[in-house]
């Protein structure tokens, strides 16, 4: 087996472990971008955990047959390079969404996310979508409002019986009982009830 073909089956291996590990997969067409663009794009991937490499497209559909990714073989035509994203399924489309909106430049061609594949526009669609951190943190406000709510509630409670006064609503305790019953008894004889006031 000679270097060159040594050479192309590592590739091909390294390509299959990234797309093994990966949540998800876009292909872009880099056309255009500067390497000031490239830089700053590839920061951004690197503090999402996201992978940004440019493979040759017959590796890559060489890499992608028999697996979920298969599917992306006919978006491979033209320079490709390709965003891994291994912790957050969306980050890559999110990323290069952003940076294709602000550079003016580059094209997203299509991607598989979770197992499904979607063209460019599909991609485009779950750019939109808040990220599972944004999802995790908007529920965890939702049961945060009604916890901090019922945690006052209680507090005022607690505060109301340390000052010995009764919370609104609350029956008057039992030993108090007597002297609202002498209040109500009917006066003696010879003598005149007075209406309340």
């Amino acid at each position: 087996m000679s270097a060159f073909i040594k050479e192309k089956e590592a590739v091909v291996n390294e390509i299959k472990d990234k797309l093994e590990r990966a949540q998800s997969a876009i292909v872009v067409d880099y056309r255009g971008i500067t390497v000031a663009e490239a830089d700053l794009l590839r920061k951004r991937m690197r503090e999402a955990n996201v992978e940004y490499k440019i493979y040759k497209n017959t590796m890559v559909r060489r890499a992608v047959q028999g697996t979920v990714y298969e599917a992306l073989a006919d978006a491979l035509k033209g320079p490709s390079a390709f965003a891994f994203g291994y912790e957050d399924a969306t980050a890559p489309a999110k990323i290069l969404d952003k940076s294709i909106k602000e550079f003016k430049k580059m094209e997203i061609k299509a991607g598989v996310i979770d197992g499904q594949y979607y063209d460019a526009a599909g991609v485009g669609v779950i750019a939109q979508l808040p990220s599972r951190d944004e999802l995790i943190a908007k529920l965890l406000g939702s049961f945060q409002a009604p916890v901090s709510s019922f945690a006052r509630v209680v507090q005022a409670i607690a505060d109301q019986k340390a000052d010995g006064a009764q919370p609104e609503g609350e029956a008057a305790p039992a030993e108090e009982a007597p002297a609202q019953e002498e209040a109500q008894a009917p006066a003696q004889e010879g003598e005149e009830a007075t209406p309340e006031a």
